[in-house]
């Protein structure tokens, strides 16, 4: 069975990314077509990138930190990616998360979650660029959430139910993708 991230794009105190996630992630447990976890950056704890030699070339990682985090990207078949948007652009969390990584990224799926002020839609695109680095493929589908009318005093996520079908077909591209992309991963 596939199994897909979804990754949480912020580390602050007073995220609201995590609502998010548990969100997506409670729409996804409704499939039988894949398995679903939450990946919180967070958790991970992964200081500036600061590796000698860039991931591009080597995953024989020296900051002990990178190595739980590759292990877990490594063993995933896709992402849903769930990004607030901060000063147009994704956080540098997440930038500096995927910085770390290469060949655990490469030819899989991502789907891709954002919310702002403005549904968080150029911090989506950025993140399209980023990872189109490392090779993961993202989908078009793209639930994008309003800051001002998806969270209550911008801090209990409060989502409008036309948001679920969204999801779904985000989710329906990521687990056709992921299935596909992975019968040419080496």
């Amino acid at each position: 069975m596939l199994k897909i991230g979804i990754i949480t794009g912020s580390t602050r105190q007073t995220r609201v990314g995590d609502q998010v996630a548990e969100w997506v992630k409670s729409l996804a447990d409704q499939r039988t077509d894949a398995s679903f976890e939450i990946v919180d950056i967070k958790e991970y704890n992964l200081p500036l990138y600061d590796e000698p030699i860039p991931a591009a070339f080597t995953n024989d990682y020296q900051t002990p930190e990178a190595k739980p985090w590759s292990k877990k990207i490594n063993e995933l078949d896709g992402f849903v990616f769930v990004t607030p948007e901060y000063n147009r652009n994704i956080t540098s969390a997440l930038k500096n998360a995927i910085d770390y990584l290469s060949a655990e990224f490469h030819n899989k799926a991502a789907g891709i979650v954002s919310y702002g002020s403005a549904g968080g839609t150029t911090a989506a695109n950025q993140l399209r660029l980023v990872l189109s680095v490392p090779q993961v493929a993202t989908v078009s589908t793209q639930p994008a959430l309003s800051i001002f009318t998806d969270f209550e005093n911008m801090n209990k996520f409060t989502p409008g139910d036309f948001h679920q079908q969204t999801v779904q077909t985000m989710l329906d591209q990521v687990v056709s993708w992921s299935s596909a992309l992975k019968t040419i991963r080496k």
